[in-house]
């Protein structure tokens, strides 16, 4: 009996240390899903239709808004929409208008292809609104010990969201049709937006660190732009050396169902997995050695594809492509974990802007261009050729965020 309640009151703490994380982990769900749904099996589709590999690197554009919201990230920090709390008010009316977008597209699955492109890439501006407002309420609401937890949700949810706008919606498009699919995916929005309706932000708000202190705007300009360089430099070679597998399985012979499951169930799912584990792990092996963990199973991944590709080996790649996925697992919740720390500015959704969505965008030639240059020197070179920037890269973001945490360290002391 005692041992029975003892668990019992162990569920229940656990449960509760969890419940702040919901809304957070359910607007990631959405903004999974949605993404996924709108340019994750896209590609992969036409690929194995035939169309041309530099013409499907074009689909990245619907990404594009993703790292634009620069530009319109100084209004959600200045400007307090009415009703609503700050940053809820902003969440809602940016989800509010996803779901509006989604209902017009479903209605439109004959409409031109610039038409259907045009709402896709709306809908993403507004998904990517509300992620900037989302991470500004995390910087002024939940304390910095606490954001690793939230790191891990955000990407949990954003595993799980996309299993479902690839994995289930994309897979079920046959009996859906482009109605139901894209229905279903805005029907997922606008519930998952319930539980951030009752997130306390006025009594929260300050509870995040400290921000810090600038002496100038060309002194924080100075700063961030760094932190952006860094950022910018290690997504893209991530990219480089992870984004095109799937492609490269389809080039081998592997069936368009098999990379589907791979990419709409195995990897979301490994996310979710490893973004549960990265704080134990973080807090045992400490994040410089979790990020060097990560990169060198990424590079090992890389020169795997490289061998299989040359040798026309799809098993190979298949396993090759799933070591990526484990070992890029590791590095999300560092990653992002950073970006909230680097984000403690007097405008946290600028600056958040900034330092994902700058970098996302200075990503974007490569990400576009990636396919074209495969097609060019062929899979095995590509592979070969992209493993020494991924090196550099994560070299870089690895110290830079030693420097980080020494700073912090000694702040403390």
């Amino acid at each position: 009996m005692a041992a029975g309640n003892a668990i019992g009151i162990r569920l229940t703490d656990t449960l509760a240390g969890l419940r702040p994380l919901a809304p957070f982990f359910c607007l990631y769900v959405t903004f999974g899903a949605t993404l996924g749904f709108l340019s994750g099996g896209a590609p992969l589709i036409l690929r194995a239709r035939g169309v041309e590999l530099a013409e499907v690197g074009l689909l990245q554009l619907i990404n594009l808004p993703v790292g634009l919201t620069v530009l319109w990230a100084p209004l959600l920090d200045r400007l307090h929409l009415p009703v609503l709390t700050h940053r809820v008010g902003w969440i809602v009316a940016a989800q509010g208008a996803t779901v509006l977008l989604l209902t017009v597209l479903s209605l439109g699955a004959h409409w031109p292809l610039p038409a259907l492109l045009a709402l896709a890439v709306a809908a993403c501006a507004c998904v990517a609104t509300m992620d900037i407002a989302l991470e500004a309420l995390v910087v002024e609401t939940v304390p910095a010990e606490r954001r690793a937890f939230v790191a891990s949700a955000k990407l949990c949810g954003a595993s799980l969201g996309g299993i479902l706008g690839v994995g289930v919606l994309v897979g079920s498009y046959d009996r859906l049709g482009w109605h139901g699919a894209v229905l279903a995916c805005a029907a997922l929005d606008a519930l998952c937006l319930l539980p951030i309706l009752v997130y306390p932000e006025a009594q929260r708000r300050g509870a995040g660190s400290r921000p810090e202190l600038w002496t100038g705007s060309l002194a924080r300009l100075r700063v961030l732009g760094g932190r952006v360089l860094v950022l910018g430099a290690y997504f893209a070679a991530a990219y480089l050396l992870s984004g095109p597998n799937t492609l490269a399985l389809l080039d081998l012979g592997v069936p368009l169902g098999q990379v589907g499951f791979l990419t709409g169930t195995v990897l979301p799912g490994v996310n979710l997995v490893m973004a549960l584990a990265a704080g134990g792990l973080a807090a045992r092996f400490g994040t410089v050695r979790l990020i060097a963990f990560g990169a060198i199973g990424v590079l090992a991944s890389g020169a795997l594809m490289a061998g299989a590709c040359a040798g026309r080996m799809a098993d190979l790649a298949i396993a090759a492509t799933v070591l990526n996925f484990v070992a890029g697992g590791f590095l999300g919740v560092p990653v992002f974990n950073m970006i909230y720390r680097w984000a403690q500015g007097p405008s946290p959704a600028t600056d958040y802007a900034l330092l994902f969505g700058a970098a996302f965008f200075a990503a974007m030639p490569l990400r576009v261009a990636a396919p074209a240059l495969a097609g060019w020197i062929g899979w095995p070179g590509y592979f070969a050729a992209a493993l020494l920037p991924y090196a550099a890269a994560v070299a870089w973001l690895a110290v830079a965020v030693d420097r980080t945490l020494r700073t912090d360290r000694m702040d403390v002391r």
